[in-house]
């Protein structure tokens, strides 16, 4: 028997919200939650969202990975979570970084379920979660940094990890990125959760040349106290380094250099391979 899980869309109020149609005799009212075990899902055809709402995901027990979609303009994504619940706000105020039908219209379908063993186990791109957000959620991978250009969603750290290679030009969807108000001291955190063991890393720059320069130097500190440096290109394709296996949580990017004095260097892609420990 597999465990359940939970599916819930909420509002501002913590309300479930609700779905209402009428037939020829009858008005009838759908509750937007279902549990069932190992997978669940939501569907309606008259419900739009209002800024406030937001998905609740419901677990047995902690130490959870899940596989959710939270949106069908979204990529599923595997994601760890360490609590019991882990809550997606759905991202109205901040549409410019995803596609203009995301969240949108009142036809929606959202599944959430327990990831398989072979899922859990493969070697892939850890770093990988299209359903990060601007905020710690419970859920990881999360990345978060100490600056990002003008609070816009265009430039949160979140976008270094969904997923969404588009780096020729800057800005809303599909290019948007990591962007660092040309600080200096600008670093970014990508947070695991949990340990995990990483042999590669891929960057992808932006590349809105002229307007971008680029980093020649980048500095990897890892949480068990060791160091890397990387030496990118001024390319716009992925850029892969093989780097000592080691068991960490956590990475930091920092000690950015530029290879130019454009003052908009800016990440687009951050991939971080190995697999949970």
């Amino acid at each position: 028997m597999m465990p359940t899980i939970k599916l819930e869309l909420l509002n501002r109020q913590d309300e479930v919200r609700t779905e209402e149609y009428n037939d020829s005799q009858t008005t009838h009212v759908h509750l937007m939650e279902r549990e069932e075990e190992g997978f669940t899902y939501l569907a309606c055809q008259r419900v739009e969202y209002a800024e406030g709402d937001r998905f609740r995901v419901t677990m047995e027990k902690p130490d959870s990975y899940i596989v959710v979609q939270m949106d069908e303009t979204l990529n599923p994504s595997l994601i760890y979570v360490k609590g019991t619940t882990w809550e997606y706000e759905i991202p109205l105020v901040y549409k410019r970084a995803y596609p203009e039908n995301a969240f949108a219209g009142s036809k929606h379908y959202v599944t959430a379920r327990y990831a398989t063993e072979n899922e859990i186990s493969q070697y892939c791109n850890l770093a990988l979660n299209p359903h990060d957000q601007k905020q710690d959620s419970g859920a990881f991978p999360h990345a978060h940094a100490n600056v990002e250009t003008r609070n816009d969603p265009t430039f949160f750290a979140r976008n270094a990890i969904d997923g969404v290679y588009a780096n020729y030009s800057h800005g809303s969807y599909p290019y948007q990125s990591w962007g660092i108000n040309q600080q200096p001291d600008a670093e970014l955190t990508l947070d695991f959760g949990r340990k995990v063991q990483l042999d590669r890393l891929g960057l992808v720059l932006r590349g809105d040349f002229p307007h971008d320069s680029w980093w020649k130097e980048v500095t990897v500190a890892f949480s068990d106290g060791s160091e890397e440096q990387l030496h990118p290109a001024k390319i716009r394709s992925i850029q892969y380094f093989d780097i000592s296996p080691r068991t960490v949580e956590w990475l930091v990017l920092k000690r950015l250099i530029k290879g130019d004095e454009t003052p908009f260097p800016a990440l687009t892609q951050i991939e971080a391979y190995g697999r949970n420990v």
